[in-house]
């Protein structure tokens, strides 16, 4: 057991903690509203900086690491992707949504749709959130497991039970603060050790050089169509997925409709997004030296597995003292970005479902202790999940993957389509849910059951999701139109109260 690095991690711990509890007293109502939304009244700094900290958690951080030292730069594709998500949604979404002041992602869904057809487009909304929880978690692992010697299991649950429980106190004032924080701490974490991990590589411009010599072409963010034959189809699907997949979250539009006006919700989204994708630059970094160095040399077998880089390359390219500072704060900030998904799914779960479909006359006063429940279970089912997936990056494609395909057709007709009903609803989710897991999944144990073109090693390179996703909208569209008469399309209307 390292001592000084578990006594760093508790400091930060506590840190996050008691910003957490404080901002609890922001809430001045104490009701659904300043709960969920923080009264609609989040400050431009802190609504830009908690939108870039929802991103920019564990699974960014360490995954980004993980995968350009696993595949390269090219398959580096998550933060940039997000990124343009925030950026894209904060154009075309965030007004529209700020502006009915809806309170939850799925409203426009049940106001267009039905409440019981939300119910369903609820699931793929539930588990994007619950895997982005479980992806964070199994960062938090294997950082802790690197930095004081805690077995993963251990380290999870402690920090999950952390996470539920100031979650439950504040609501959205204690996640946004300690979003914020958890940014500081993470972008400190990264700037103390970046003057040290060139060194053993010889700088930065050896550093690209031995990255070449390894990866080659997968080197460059930028992907050589030629040199990755079938694959480069496979690359443009998880771009697209992660693109706009990024948009159809909860978590995001928690601080959309927290915004004051509709034009802060445009323009923190917009920042939120470049923020997002600067901060990963280091990270990227990461990765690259944790895949050029030579462990055998320091007497060192190297990271026990792709995931496990970030924090290996902090424990043993710096000064001890440097990695026990800069592996704490990391992993109090991927420890605070729990809360935004396990406040996000219970807002679903019971706004949406639970609510309209089993107690409509459900007091707020009950409400709210329903929801405080209801993130407890979240929470749990995200840690049994995380306890039992070791790579980070695979769960952080799975998160966008369902909502991609399931959910975003959904949503841009609900909000953009007058004349989208809920039978065209329900059949563009048949048929997306039918094309996609006719895929399979290898993260999920989902064998492939369509016969898709471009199968090489096992894995369908064709676009798949891209196509999945494609067909629910334009069934969507088709079979709305055919069924007008008969199920005549509900207007969208703002909020009241």
């Amino acid at each position: 057991m390292n001592w000084l690095g578990l006594g760093a991690v508790l400091f930060f711990y506590i840190l996050i903690f008691a910003i957490g509890y404080w901002a609890s007293t922001k809430s001045k109502k104490g009701d659904t509203d300043d709960f969920l939304l923080a009264g609609r009244k989040l400050p431009l700094w802190i609504a830009m900086l908690t939108m870039a900290a929802t991103w920019i958690g564990g699974g960014y951080i360490n995954g980004t690491a993980e995968a350009a030292a696993a595949s390269g730069l090219v398959w580096v594709q998550a933060p940039w992707g997000y990124g343009l998500s925030l950026i894209i949604g904060g154009i075309f979404f965030a007004r529209k949504m700020r502006r009915y002041q809806f309170r939850t992602m799925l409203d426009p869904l049940s106001q267009r749709f039905g409440t019981r057809a939300t119910g369903l487009f609820f699931l793929p909304a539930l588990f994007g959130e619950i895997f982005w929880v479980a992806a964070i978690l199994t960062a938090l692992g294997t950082t802790f497991s690197v930095i004081i010697g805690l077995d993963i299991q251990t380290s999870i649950l402690i920090s999950a039970a952390i996470a539920i429980l100031y979650t439950t106190i504040g609501g959205l004032w204690s996640v946004a603060y300690t979003d914020v924080l958890q940014l500081g701490l993470l972008i400190f974490g990264l700037i103390l050790v970046m003057p040290f991990l060139f060194e053993g590589v010889g700088g930065l411009d050896q550093l690209k050089i031995q990255y070449h010599d390894k990866f080659g072409s997968a080197s460059s963010f930028i992907p050589n169509k030629a040199e990755m034959g079938n694959y480069f189809w496979n690359w443009l699907d998880y771009a697209l997925l992660l693109i706009f997949g990024g948009i159809p979250w909860q978590v995001y539009f928690q601080r959309v409709l927290a915004a004051r006006t509709e034009k802060t919700a445009m323009w923190f989204s917009i920042i939120a997004g470049l923020i997002c994708i600067v901060v990963a630059i280091p990270a990227a970094l990461v990765g690259m030296v944790g895949a050029v160095t030579d462990w055998s040399s320091l007497g060192l077998s190297g990271p026990v597995n792709a995931a496990s880089t970030l924090p290996y390359v902090f424990q043993y390219l710096t000064p001890p003292y440097i990695a026990i500072i800069g592996l704490g704060a990391i992993a109090a900030a991927v420890m605070s970005s729990i809360d935004s998904s396990m406040l996000s799914a219970s807002t679903l779960a019971v706004w949406n479902v639970y609510k309209p479909l089993f107690k409509p006359d459900l007091a707020d006063e009950n409400l709210l202790k329903i929801l405080k429940r209801t993130i407890v279970i979240v929470g749990i089912a995200a840690t049994i999940l995380s306890l039992r997936v070791d790579s980070v990056y695979a769960l952080w494609f799975l998160c966008s993957d369902f909502v991609y395909c399931l959910l975003f057709p959904a949503l841009v007709c609900a909000l953009f389509d007058s004349k989208a009903n809920s039978i065209g609803a329900l059949a563009g989710f048949l048929v997306a849910a039918v094309l996609r897991f006719g895929g399979g999944d290898a993260t999920l144990g989902i064998p492939t059951l369509i016969s898709y073109p471009m199968i090489e090693d096992g894995i369908v390179l064709f676009p798949f999701r891209t196509l999945a996703m494609v067909c629910g909208l334009i069934t969507i569209l088709i079979v709305s139109r055919i069924t007008n008469r008969l199920y005549p399309p509900t207007p969208l209307s703002i909020v009241k109260g």
